[in-house]
């Protein structure tokens, strides 16, 4: 399945499990294991992985399968070296610093623009949804 949508967008476990080549299972069973992977839950459990999440879990594809450590080896690395050690900055920071590499001021300007709307949007949805699930609950 190839979907286009911003950086910033949110992703459903499937759409992630593409990306990454693995099984949703994969990735709810790696939410087990991680307690760093929290993605947001809709009604009826549904997921979605933020951008820092997907970034997260890329890291530990790769550590895990191109790597070959084990799960172990991983919470380990973790904890003594920091996840920012190995995922790096936020989603956001390398968002605005490919933007701002761009040799097209005018266009720069328009996918900054672009990616400010997509952001708020998915800010808002978020929101929206939160919202919801605390109305449900009081």
């Amino acid at each position: 399945m190839v979907v286009n949508k911003s950086k910033a967008a949110f992703r459903t476990i499937a759409e992630v499990a593409d990306m990454l080549g693995v099984g949703t299972h994969v990735l709810r069973f790696w939410e087990t294991k991680f307690t760093q992977i929290k993605p947001l839950k809709m009604n009826g459990g549904r997921r979605y992985y933020r951008p820092d999440d997907v970034k997260l879990l890329e890291c530990i594809q790769k550590l895990l399968h191109n790597e070959r450590y084990t799960i172990e080896g991983v919470q380990k690395l973790f904890k003594d070296k920091g996840i920012k050690n190995f995922v790096g900055n936020t989603i956001l920071d390398d968002l605005f610093a490919e933007e701002l590499s761009s040799e097209e001021t005018m266009a720069e300007d328009n996918n900054l623009s672009s990616l400010s709307n997509d952001m708020l949007k998915n800010v808002i949805e978020e929101l929206s949804s939160i919202k919801s699930e605390l109305q449900k609950v009081i």
